[in-house]
Order: C-alpha cells, then sequence, then structure tokens
C-alpha cells in the first residue's frame, strides 16, 4: 500500500510539472483556430464520442450498484463487501470530479477569445483569479466516465482475479480517449484530463486504505477478544 502511495505522490508531482509547462494552450490549438473548433457541434463526432459512451458508461455503473445484491459475471467472484467497495469507489470518484467541476471557476478553451470566444486564458493554478467566462470546466468530468472505473481496480487487486489488469487498462484507455475527444472539440484542456484520471485513481487508493485500515482494526479487536483472560 506505501508503494502505491508514492506512485500516487510521484504522479501528483509530474502533474504539477505539466501545468507548470505551459502546453495545455499549445495543444488547444491544434484543433482550435480563431473560429472556433470545427469538431464541437459535429453530430457523428459528438454521438460515437460524447453522448453514448456517457450512457454506456452510466449503465456499467447502474449495473455494478445492481450487482451489490444480485452478483452476474465477475462479481460473483467477490465477497459483498468487497462488491459494495468496488461500486461505491467508482461513484465516489464519478460524483467528487462532478462536484469538483460544478464548483470550477475555469472556463472551457472554446470560451477564450483566441477560439471565438470571449474570456481570456487563466490557469486553474492562479486562485482568486477569474477569466469572468462561464467556468464549469475543470477538472474533465466526461473523461471521468472512463477514469472513474479506475478506483475498482482497487479492489480487483485484492481478489486475485486474473481481470484486474485489463479491468485497469480498459478504465484508462476510455477515460483517455474521451478526454481526447473533448480536447479536440474544445470543451477541455489535456490538464484537465489528467487531473480527472488522478483524482480517481488517488479516490479509489484513498477508500482501499481505509477500508484495510478498518479490517485490520477489526482483526485486533477480535484477537484481543479472542485471547484468554
Amino acid at each position: 500500500m506505501r508503494g502505491l502511495w508514492v506512485l500516487t505522490a510521484a504522479l501528483l508531482v509530474l502533474l504539477a510539472l505539466w501545468d507548470a509547462s505551459g502546453l495545455d494552450l499549445a495543444l488547444a490549438r491544434l484543433s482550435g483556430t480563431a473560429q472556433g473548433f470545427a469538431w464541437r457541434s459535429q453530430p457523428s463526432f459528438v454521438a460515437l464520442a460524447h453522448t453514448w459512451p456517457r450512457r454506456l458508461s452510466s449503465a456499467l455503473l447502474l449495473a455494478l450498484v445492481a450487482g451489490c445484491w444480485r452478483p452476474w459475471g465477475l462479481l460473483r467472484a467477490l465477497a459483498p463487501a468487497q462488491r459494495r467497495q468496488l461500486a461505491l469507489s467508482v461513484v465516489l470518484a464519478m460524483v467528487a470530479v462532478a462536484l469538483l467541476k460544478r464548483w470550477s471557476a475555469t472556463s472551457c478553451p472554446w470560451d477564450l477569445a483566441e477560439f471565438g470566444g470571449a474570456v481570456r486564458y487563466v490557469s486553474h493554478w492562479r486562485w482568486g483569479v477569474y477569466d469572468l467566462g462561464p467556468g464549469h470546466c475543470f477538472p474533465a468530468g466526461h473523461a471521468s466516465a472512463g477514469f472513474g472505473f479506475v478506483a475498482g481496480w482497487f479492489v480487483l487487486r485484492r481478489a486475485r482475479l486474473p481481470l484486474a489488469m485489463p479491468w485497469l487498462l480498459a478504465a484508462l484507455a476510455g477515460g483517455a480517449a474521451l478526454g481526447l475527444a473533448q480536447q479536440v472539440r474544445g470543451a477541455h484542456y489535456m490538464s484537465h484530463t489528467l487531473w480527472s484520471a488522478w483524482l480517481c485513481w488517488a479516490l479509489g487508493l484513498a477508500l482501499d486504505t481505509a477500508v484495510q485500515a478498518a479490517a485490520r482494526a477489526r482483526r485486533a479487536r477480535a484477537a484481543v477478544e479472542a485471547s484468554p483472560c
């Protein structure tokens, strides 16, 4: 567990370095011009890269929650407590990203004057400095429809299921694909996607750490109660 926390801290440092690099705008300029983002409202692209993946993610999340009581597929190999932790970790990750996005004052790339909007670019690190736009664009909420499932890996790895690593890779790939699609549309910067991925990972690890600590405490109490007076 300690090694995973070290990895999480190292990823946070790399994420801070990315924010300091100033590459967000450079990447946004690859798909955005003064006339805006050509793929922003393209019907087929929006349906395939935004609408339907989000619906699929919601359906899978509902299936995981239902599986806490009526297990299906790989959930049958998990104990009831593990099924609950799996579903809860994914829900917490997605809700946390959604709440941060709702409270954020950072606007989307398509709101910038450089890309046909009306606001100036302000880094989300400049706390107290506002771009005077609509905000609600940090971190990447759509990417969390994929990255949210990363949190479930912490349960699956402990159960030693062969699907633990495929699950993690699929969640990372799905979140990355959704994040890149939103960047092409001008909805997010790369840092928004990276922050969503890190938050989902860190919340999954935090919940697993708490669950394991509680389990150790229960075993210690049981050992004390079972010991002869």
